[in-house]
């Protein structure tokens, strides 16, 4: 039910497993970070998801075990989960692949949540340095440390609200401490990794309080919302912005701010996954807070425009609004923001503005008609994921911001992921983890962190964005009577449906 709430109705999908590509989509997001890192294993290809496409097409598959890991073609498959613990644990002449640490670090909360990886990392951490000779101790332990502070780096700034649990902070604290017994300079950069991510989780926490302190805004209902009559009273979007450039830049620019606060740890999250090894409870609260936000966002927009549409008394005004979204949809969709073109594409198709057939006459639709075409849901949205794939080769090869951007229709992104995710065991028939799913849930959600790294390059407008995150929208209920009062009922159905939206809202007005 939960996945439900997030994602609309879309078509089932099926995953891609060209790793290749991911691996350097991967390679581009952490050079995004601009993080310092130390040489990988010699044996990093075992564990380097580019050699993991087509699997299943070798008719002479070479296969190894090491221990409780398992190989395929030289890419780990599945492993138990306490040899995958163990080998994200740097050693002095040892240093996980990148690629192994982010998509461990990314689905390890499937099998348990992320204190309980944080205190084994940390006592491996520790008691594999432990000799009982002190001082072998300190050489051990300033040998290892600038690695461990690698891979706390790491994960700190990869998936910086996994600290927001007091209990991780002080797994962080301890192990400084540990550090600090041996090598200053690894402690010195652990007390910079903390600030930073101090930093960070505050500037998420302020995000947080704006965003509520908006849709509180957003939910006040004025009198001038409430009937068609008084909506001189309220200004419209075409009062605050008649260019459809303009406005749908603002839209990029909101789209752009409220990704970047989506924690990639949120796509798994999301789903109420229970360890098959695990017959009782989940091992996770679902902590899906801005990936939550931004599908609400897609939601308010849907219904800001079919409100911006109903809401005219004179036809001419509301032909006017269409052909006003129509272009803005165009324009969001020649910049690449296709997570606003579908919001406007779907107000556009609710059936309170679908319905007005005399102002629908009054629109030249070629230009929508060819918008729907490119997010037409059938073979699985295929003409969206062709124009996807050139947005992102394009943000690729750019020269300039504007070419970089890539904002995916994001709940399709979400359903994506969920399938793939219910698509394919987490465990083996051994009990092992299956590492191939993991590979491929890694490559969905490093592409996203690739997309959401991206600087908005247009101007701000204050006034344009203020109106569209706080300017009242009409319920689904409003809507309709609002559309019944532009076009009368044509049938007794809808006469019927008037009847009691009108006795509906005038109860509750009276309440």
């Amino acid at each position: 039910s939960g996945i439900n709430r997030l994602i609309p109705a879309c078509s089932r999908i099926s995953s891609s497993k060209d790793m290749r590509q991911w691996h350097s989509q991967f390679l581009h997001f952490q050079s995004l970070y601009q993080v310092n890192m130390p040489p990988t294993t010699p044996y990093a290809g075992k564990f380097s998801p580019y050699n993991n496409d087509n699997l299943h097409k070798y008719h002479q598959p070479m296969e190894a075990s090491y221990g409780d890991m398992c190989y395929h073609d030289n890419s780990l498959v599945s492993g138990s989960l306490e040899a995958l613990i163990q080998h994200l644990v740097p050693t002095v002449d040892y240093y996980p692949d990148r690629s192994y640490v982010f998509t461990f670090l990314l689905s390890s909360r499937l099998f348990l949540n992320p204190y309980e990886l944080m205190s084994r990392v940390c006592h491996l951490c520790v008691e594999q340095h432990r000799s009982g000779d002190l001082l072998l101790d300190k050489i051990r332990i300033r040998d290892v440390a600038p690695k461990i502070v690698q891979l706390l780096t790491e994960w700190t700034e990869t998936f910086p609200y996994d600290f927001r649990d007091e209990r991780m902070m002080r797994c962080l604290k301890e192990m400084s401490h540990h550090l600090a017994r041996g090598d200053e300079y690894s402690w010195r950069a652990m007390q910079q990794m903390t600030q930073r991510l101090i930093r960070r989780l505050a500037a998420l926490g302020q995000y947080e309080e704006a965003i509520a302190t908006l849709n509180a805004s957003a939910a006040e209902r004025p009198a001038a919302l409430k009937t068609k009559q008084h909506n001189g009273q309220r200004s419209d979007v075409l009062s605050i912005s008649d260019d459809a450039f303009i406005l749908a830049q603002q839209l990029t620019h909101i789209e752009l701010d409220r990704l970047s606060f989506i924690g990639p740890e949120e796509f798994i999250q999301a789903f109420g996954v229970k360890d098959p090894l695990d017959n009782h409870k989940f091992l996770r609260k679902r902590k899906t807070t801005n990936l939550e936000a931004y599908v609400a966002w897609f939601n308010r927009l849907s219904y800001l425009v079919a409100t911006e549409i109903c809401m005219p008394v004179k036809k001419k005004h509301r032909a006017r609004a269409l052909e006003f979204f129509i272009d803005v949809a165009r324009e969001c969709f020649n910049i690449g923001n296709f997570n606003s073109l579908m919001a406007i594409i779907t107000g556009m198709n609710m059936s309170p503005v679908s319905r007005l057939k005399k102002t629908w006459s009054k629109v030249n639709t070629d230009k929508f008609d060819i918008l729907e075409h490119q997010m037409d849901p059938s073979s699985n949205f295929s003409n969206y994921r062709t124009a996807l794939r050139g947005a992102t080769q394009r943000s690729i090869t750019a020269h300039s911001n504007q070419e970089k951007i890539v904002i995916p229709f994001f709940s399709l992104l979400i359903k994506d992921i969920y399938f793939l995710n219910e698509g394919c065991a987490s465990r083996l028939s051994n009990g092992h983890v299956n590492f191939e799913k993991l590979w491929d849930l890694a490559k969905q959600v490093s592409e996203f962190l690739v997309w959401r790294q991206v600087t908005c390059p247009f101007e701000r407008d204050r006034k344009i964005l203020q109106y569209l995150v706080t300017t009242p929208v009409f319920t689904e209920d409003e809507l309709h009577l609002a559309s019944y009062e532009s076009e009368g009922p044509e049938n007794h159905m809808e006469k019927d449906s008037r009847r009691s939206l009108r006795s509906s809202l005038l109860h509750r007005e009276h309440r």
